[in-house]
C-alpha cells in the first residue's frame, strides 16, 4: 500500500534520496529512475516536486546553503560575542565540509555541472553578505574595523574568497595555497580597516587546519 506523505516531506525524502544516489553513482549517472526506485515512488509524484533531475540537485545545492546561511545568522545574532569572534565562528564552522557535503561539492566540480556549481557560488555570496555586513557593522562600533563601506567591502571579499579558494575553480599547490591565505588575511585588515595580525585565523580556516579561539582575541 503507497504511503500518503505531505509535500514537504515527501520533497525532503526526494531529496535524501537523490543526495544517496549522486554520492553513490555520481550525478551524471543516476537517473530520475533511480531515484523513484530508491523512494519508491511513482513518476507523476516525482513531476509534482521536481521537473528534472537537475532541478533536484538545485535544491540539494540551495538546502546546503540554507542551512550554513542559518548558522551565520545564529552566530551574527548571539549579542555575547565580539565582531571577531562572531566571523571567527562563521568562518571556521565554514571550514572542513561534512562527508555529504563534501560528496555534493565533488559532483558540482565536474564539467558538466559548472553553471550549477557557478549558481552556487554566487547563492551563497548573495545571502551570506548581509549577515557579515552586520558583524561589520558592529565591529565599527567597537573600533576594531574601520571602513566607510561595510556592505561593499564584504562582497568583495567574500566573491573573491569563494572564487579564489573553490578547488573546483584553480587547484593550487599546499605553499601557494598557504601564501594565498596569508596574503587574504592581510587584504582583509587593510580594507576593514583592522588592526595588524588580527585576522591570522583566517590562514588556519583556509588551509583548513583551523586554530584556535585564542586567534580571536588578537586585535579584539
Amino acid at each position: 500500500m503507497r504511503v500518503s506523505k505531505k509535500p514537504e516531506e515527501r520533497k525532503n525524502e526526494i531529496l535524501d534520496a537523490a543526495e544517496r544516489l549522486f554520492a553513490i553513482k555520481g550525478y551524471s549517472r543516476a537517473t530520475i529512475n533511480d531515484i523513484l526506485h530508491e523512494v519508491g515512488i511513482a513518476k507523476g509524484t516525482f513531476y509534482y516536486h521536481f521537473q528534472s533531475k537537475e532541478e533536484v540537485m538545485d535544491a540539494i545545492v540551495m538546502r546546503y546553503i540554507e542551512s550554513g546561511v542559518e548558522a551565520a545568522k545564529a552566530i551574527a545574532a548571539d549579542t555575547t560575542l565580539t565582531a571577531h569572534e562572531k566571523m571567527f565562528r562563521i568562518v571556521a564552522s565554514g571550514g572542513p565540509e561534512t562527508g555529504g557535503k563534501e560528496r555534493m561539492i565533488e559532483q558540482l566540480h565536474q564539467v558538466d555541472n559548472a553553471q550549477m556549481h557557478q549558481k552556487s557560488l554566487v547563492e551563497t555570496i548573495v545571502r551570506l553578505v548581509p549577515v557579515l555586513t552586520e558583524i561589520i557593522e558592529q565591529g565599527i562600533k567597537e573600533g576594531v574595523f574601520h571602513t566607510q563601506y561595510p556592505r561593499e567591502t564584504v562582497e568583495f571579499l567574500l566573491v573573491s574568497s569563494q572564487f579564489l579558494f573553490d578547488e573546483g575553480i584553480f587547484q593550487w599547490e599546499p605553499e601557494e595555497l598557504v601564501k594565498k591565505a596569508t596574503a587574504f588575511a592581510a587584504v582583509m585588515e587593510s580594507t576593514l580597516g583592522a588592526e595588524r595580525g588580527s585576522f591570522a585565523y583566517m590562514m588556519g580556516v583556509v588551509t583548513k587546519e583551523t586554530n584556535g579561539p585564542a586567534a580571536v582575541g588578537e586585535g579584539s
